[in-house]
């Protein structure tokens, strides 16, 4: 996983897995990523493989602590099997997705 700061925009990628094993971690570490200045966040899933429940609840926790600061979060290029979940979920109407 790659954590980076572009102005004010946190972006995440790397992401192979989002799963039970990892979501604890990726959400602890974005959340270590946000401040005052870093209010968005955009998370890259086109490498992810694998998304599970836990993984859905990690980036719905990020989506409630980002939105309560006014942010906004999107789901950048995410893999078919990540838009897949996303759908079946009804997640893709609470984030943005961008696919370009």
């Amino acid at each position: 996983m790659k954590i980076q700061t572009q102005g004010n925009t946190l972006l995440v990628s790397g992401l192979t897995e989002l799963n039970a094993t990892n979501a604890g971690g990726f959400r602890d570490a974005v959340r270590a990523g946000l401040n005052a200045q870093v209010t968005h966040l955009d998370v890259d899933l086109s490498e992810t493989r694998f998304l599970d429940s836990s993984g859905l609840g990690a980036l719905i926790a990020l989506h409630k602590t980002v939105t309560a600061a006014k942010g906004l979060v999107r789901i950048l290029r995410p893999t078919p099997t990540a838009q897949q979940i996303l759908e079946l979920t009804r997640l893709h109407r609470v984030f943005e997705i961008v696919t370009t």
